[in-house]
């Protein structure tokens, strides 16, 4: 088996690693000492440095100026930029645009997909539901009206929403079929009500009074939002193993240099073992991922649907990166909840990653459920 990957997976790496080595986790206010979100927007800055690396247009097809290149680029990507706790939409720009391209139509394509790769244009993603909890697809109804959709509902901790162009949202109809609505920040009936993320980061509320959406801006294939839902999870996976890595890198430069008794604490058997655990959770993290994003990847066959591999992949994210990021803290004593030090935004950002679309358990939940349904024999 090969497990290399390939030259324009590699390239891609490359790019986003000298695009983010100027990223500093700490350009904007400490989320612990900040009131509301730590900024008004993401960082513009650096989303029109990835414009101009070619870097935003990686699931788009060369017609629009794309790469077309496959997820697993994608969460190679994304990997690089948790490192550096990147504030900018990229999961949810890379899973509409991949949606998009997968889904639409030829006209919505080519509307919308040149302007994603030039950074002009933003898209978000809706994906938590009405509470968090609910199933998302059930949070908006759509009716149909003629050749238009009338759209009511609620969709929470929209990320990014206050500052995006437009909104990618699932609506059930009445029939219990799944379609997907683009939709502008600024459609009359639409508004936002300001949230604040875990991570200290602006979300908002969005809620749907009779917004009306034509049919150029629908998907109305049953599986566009299976391909929405399963890119962002498998690319927050992505996130948290990026996030992962540089906080173990950063505990073990930390254990080596600090010293106890006149040793490095790295060179005591309880601090070896601990990052030891931590390693094995990367590792493991690491191969999950891959796994869900070769299956999402290359549609191949399996056990259990590419859903199962993903479910494992994020019960792996949630659990490692909550362990790594404690044992951070642990290993680096007072140092860790220091302000001055970046350790404690890792760890808000990693609780956020770790909550996001759904816990371990509920992942656990939904393996069972396909095991049920899939039995292997």
């Amino acid at each position: 088996m090969d497990f290399t990957f390939t030259e324009e997976q590699q390239a891609a790496v490359e790019a986003a690693q000298a695009v983010f080595s100027a990223v500093t986790p700490d350009s904007t206010p400490s989320p612990a000492l900040t009131h509301g979100p730590v900024a008004d927007d993401f960082d513009r800055p650096l989303w029109h440095t990835l414009a101009n690396a070619d870097l935003l247009g990686l699931p788009i097809a060369p017609e629009h100026n794309g790469a077309g290149l496959d997820p697993l680029a994608l969460c190679l990507v994304l990997r690089e930029s948790a490192k550096v706790l990147a504030r900018v939409p990229l999961l949810e720009s890379y899973a509409a645009a991949h949606t998009l391209q997968r889904h639409a139509t030829d006209d919505l394509r080519a509307e919308i997909l040149p302007h994603i790769t030039t950074g002009d244009l933003v898209v978000t993603t809706a994906s938590h539901g009405r509470t968090g909890h609910d199933p998302a697809e059930l949070a908006v109804t759509a009716r149909q009206d003629g050749t238009t959709w009338t759209l009511d509902g609620t969709h929470t901790a929209v990320p990014w929403a206050p500052t995006a162009d437009r909104i990618l949202l699932p609506a059930h109809t009445p029939d219990g079929h799944t379609l997907l609505a683009l939709v502008p920040r600024d459609r009359t009936g639409l508004t936002l009500h300001d949230q604040t993320s875990t991570n200290g980061e602006r979300h908002a509320e969005v809620h749907l009074d009779s917004v009306r959406t034509d049919a150029r801006e629908t998907l109305t294939d049953p599986a566009a939002w299976n391909t929405l839902r399963d890119l962002l999870t498998t690319g927050t996976c992505a996130l948290a193993l990026g996030l992962g890595e540089r906080v173990l890198t950063m505990t073990s430069d930390y254990t080596g240099k600090r010293e106890q008794f006149g040793f490095p604490l790295a060179t005591f058997q309880a601090v070896a073992v601990q990052t030891a655990d931590r390693f094995i959770d990367l590792r493991a993290m690491e191969a999950t991922l891959w796994q869900a994003a070769w299956r999402l990847t290359t549609g191949a066959s399996g056990p259990l649907p590419p859903t199962g591999d993903i479910a494992v992949a994020k019960i792996w994210a949630s659990e490692g990166v909550r362990r790594v990021v404690q044992t951070a803290q642990h290993l680096h004593g007072g140092f860790g909840a220091d302000t001055d030090y970046p350790l404690h935004r890792y760890h808000a950002w990693a609780k956020q990653l770790e909550l996001s679309l759904g816990p371990a358990a509920a992942h656990e939940e939904a393996l069972g459920e396909l095991l049920a349904a899939h039995p292997l024999s």
